[in-house]
């Protein structure tokens, strides 16, 4: 069993499991890990936790520390600096007429690596730019290609409820999101009304799903016909928070009908 924390590499890396050695650390703090050539930067996403050795999914790295000024302030001199870093790289792009777009770039903390994301409609053999990025910084070089989900992680915005995107705020990972999980609560099935700033399925779809799944069993579909005590009728709409029916009698006249069955 180790004692770990949950560490979000970066600004859009991967959320990590680190050993904290001892060390207590709180949500929000930020802390200089083991990386795969030096050292790295993160932020804490949770407090101290235990896990079991089957748990793990890859070698448990360690904290280091916890950043201090000086770590910070190194922090944000790699922040300013990829500014120039991703304009050299765009124009290198459009030099090579490379299909990709750059989406975003960062520095490892010990300015060893420099990581670039870009989207892509299919493959890209980028093998000459890296050679081009390498001689010019000096430096180890990363080309990750993303989807568009992951494009919204990192670029962020407001999606239609006004609120920060899930993507860039909370969410660890994407869950597969389906057009089932729509139909199930009943909501429209307009592209522009379910879908997110990624132009996926927005992946709150998921959130509600099962307790609508669970609160539509039993319930009669929609054009399906039934009894009521008024008579046979058919279900024009269902309200599964309700557990009830809106049904249209025989006279044309509606009702809303409780389904507790």
């Amino acid at each position: 069993m180790y004692e770990v924390i949950q560490v979000k590499m970066r600004e859009s890396g991967k959320i990590t499991y680190f050993s904290v050695g001892g060390m207590v650390f709180k949500a929000g703090d930020y802390v200089i890990v083991e990386a795969d050539r030096g050292l790295d930067y993160g932020q804490v996403l949770s407090e101290n936790e235990a896990i079991l050795d089957s748990d793990l999914g890859e070698p448990l790295r360690k904290i280091i520390r916890k950043a201090n000024p000086w770590d910070m302030n190194q922090v944000d001199k790699n922040k300013k600096k990829i500014r120039d870093v991703m304009d050299s790289c765009s124009k290198k792009i459009k030099e090579r007429k490379l299909a990709m777009k750059l989406i975003y770039a960062e520095y490892s903390f010990d300015r060893s690596k420099i990581v670039f994301y870009f989207t892509s409609e299919g493959r890209v053999d980028f093998r000459d730019l890296v050679k081009d990025l390498a001689s010019a910084f000096k430096t180890r070089i990363e080309l990750k290609q993303i989807g568009v989900r992951d494009e919204a992680k990192m670029l962020g915005g407001l999606g239609p409820c006004g609120r920060a995107l899930c993507c860039a705020t909370h969410l660890k990972d994407f869950e597969p999101v389906t057009i089932k999980m729509a139909k199930e609560q009943n909501l429209p099935l307009n592209p522009t009304k379910i879908s997110g700033l990624c132009g996926r399925l927005m992946c709150c779809l998921g959130y509600e799903y099962s307790t609508y799944k669970d609160l539509m069993k039993g319930m009669p579909r929609e054009g399906e016909i039934i009894k009521t005590p008024k008579g046979n009728a058919k279900v024009i709409s269902i309200n599964a928070l309700k557990r009830a029916a809106t049904v249209e009698l025989e006279d044309g006249s509606q009702i809303e009908v409780p389904y507790n069955k």
